[in-house]
């Protein structure tokens, strides 16, 4: 059985950083495609980053240059390192494994909302 369990969010000052967690189980962890996405209070889902098992990274141009994602073989766990935070990035959010190791594929398997809240 595939689970994703989130952890690491929490209340940060703007300028602050936080690491999220994403803890897998239940699949051949680097065989497929992992990504962080968000949802900020009263809008829709927002892509924030995928990683594929190459490790190749790719960013929303909202995140660039201020979030890093990463995956931890030994550990199974995928991580996502924000810095900077602004208010703006004030929202749920949430881990998920793609269909297959592609970008393009569909969203498969979420771990639970993790709140990240940005404010001073």
């Amino acid at each position: 059985q595939v689970q994703l369990v989130t952890s690491g969010g929490g209340l940060v000052q703007p300028g602050g950083s936080l690491r999220l967690s994403c803890a897998t189980s239940g699949f051949t962890f680097n065989t497929y495609s992992l990504t962080w996405v968000r949802q900020a209070p009263g809008k829709g889902l927002e892509w924030v980053s995928d990683i594929n098992s190459a490790g190749d990274t790719y960013f929303a141009d909202s995140v660039k240059g201020r979030f890093t994602i990463s995956r931890d073989s030994d550990k199974n766990t995928l991580h996502l390192q924000m810095n900077s935070l602004k208010p703006e990035d004030t929202a749920v959010y949430y881990c998920a494994k793609r269909m297959t190791n592609s970008l393009a594929a569909g969203l498969e398997h979420w771990g639970q909302a993790t709140q990240v809240t940005v404010s001073s």
